[in-house]
């Protein structure tokens, strides 16, 4: 109604200033006889409400559905009554939800196919990078570990730009099965060996053998995998350590990677998740590309896993990965059995 009102205000308006200038015209002309202008006013006024109150009821769908916000793109294919104004709306917008998905489609192509080239390309450059670590494995120049160093950047970025592309489909690209807590770490620590061993930071490992919890393995290695390369670069000091523990919290299992390094300042801290947001560290250190604890949040998500992040500045930080589904071991379903 008050759509309705707003747009016949200019109609409103000029039938007022036209009755107005009526009462004055019999006035000027001598004709001031009350009861025929009161007659006058009643007639105008008459037809003029049965002119709103039928154009009101002819158009209120359109009012209302104007009025009221969209929430969803279905909607736009509704009808709206029979009135010309309502079949022209329905029209309108059944032809702009038609160009919506024509464009939407397309876009969706040009994305496939871009991230379907990504995957291809990171994969071929991965076959280079390994033959180059074959060939430099045997080199004990010291020129040779900077070379080195640089290829296990590359190689890490790559599986960055690989994942952040396969993460739209992540719905078709994951198994949900028991992951041993422990293996896993364990792999991911021996994985970025040479990482810890040049900068001179060292692994704790306090992962219970028995804990298996139920996720996606590969999808749950790269993000130990991100937060375990965090943790090191962000260790200011040579002989640091970087811990990796689990325990349980009730009918959860925790999975938690601690540093002692420079920690986040607390106004980055409800930010750091938000992709290519570096903060106040990322200036200090030009590696730093925004991407790695949004890719964790994002895949743990999907996973149904929690995430969380404690930090102070020149202590350390801590990111805890909280399971939900933990599967019980061999020895003790016997346990219970028995």
């Amino acid at each position: 109604m008050k759509l309705f009102l707003r747009d016949q205000w200019a109609f409103l308006a000029m039938f007022f200033i036209q009755l107005f200038l009526l009462i004055l015209i019999f006035g000027l002309d001598g004709y001031w006889n009350p009861s025929l202008i009161s007659y006058a006013i009643f007639l105008c006024v008459f037809f003029a409400g049965c002119f709103l109150v039928i154009r009101y009821l002819a158009n209120r769908y359109v009012y209302k559905r104007l009025s009221t916000p969209i929430r969803n793109l279905e909607e736009l294919t509704l009808t709206h009554g029979n009135a010309p104004l309502g079949q022209a709306m329905d029209q309108t917008f059944q032809n702009q939800y038609r160009l919506f998905k024509e464009q939407l489609h397309t876009y969706e192509t040009k994305q496939r196919d871009h991230t379907t080239f990504i995957q291809q390309w990171v994969h071929q450059m991965k076959t280079p990078i390994s033959v180059i670590h074959l060939l430099l494995q045997d080199d004990d120049d010291p020129r040779i570990e900077s070379v080195r160093e640089e290829v296990d950047r590359i190689k890490r970025g790559l599986e960055t730009v690989l994942y952040s592309a396969r993460l739209d489909r992540f719905e078709q690209d994951y198994l949900i099965e028991p992951v041993s807590l422990r293996k896993l770490a364990q792999s991911v620590v021996s994985e970025n060996k040479r990482l810890f061993i040049r900068n001179q930071v060292y692994p704790e490992l306090a992962v219970a053998e028995h804990l298996v919890v139920e996720s996606d393995e590969k999808w749950l290695s790269f993000v130990l995998n991100q937060l375990l390369t965090n943790a090191v670069r962000y260790s200011d000091k040579k002989g640091s350590k970087v811990t990796i523990r689990s325990y349980t919290r009730g009918q959860l299992a925790v999975l938690e990677v601690e540093d002692s390094g420079i920690g986040i300042p607390p106004e980055d801290i409800q930010r750091v998740y938000q992709p290519y947001f570096t903060g106040e560290n990322g200036r200090k250190y030009a590696e730093s590309t925004g991407m790695g604890l949004y890719l964790v949040k994002e895949i743990c998500g999907r996973l149904h896993h929690s995430v969380e992040l404690e930090s102070e500045v020149g202590v350390g930080t801590k990111v805890r990965i909280v399971f939900s589904a933990v599967v019980p071991t061999l020895q003790e379903r016997k346990l219970d059995e028995s």
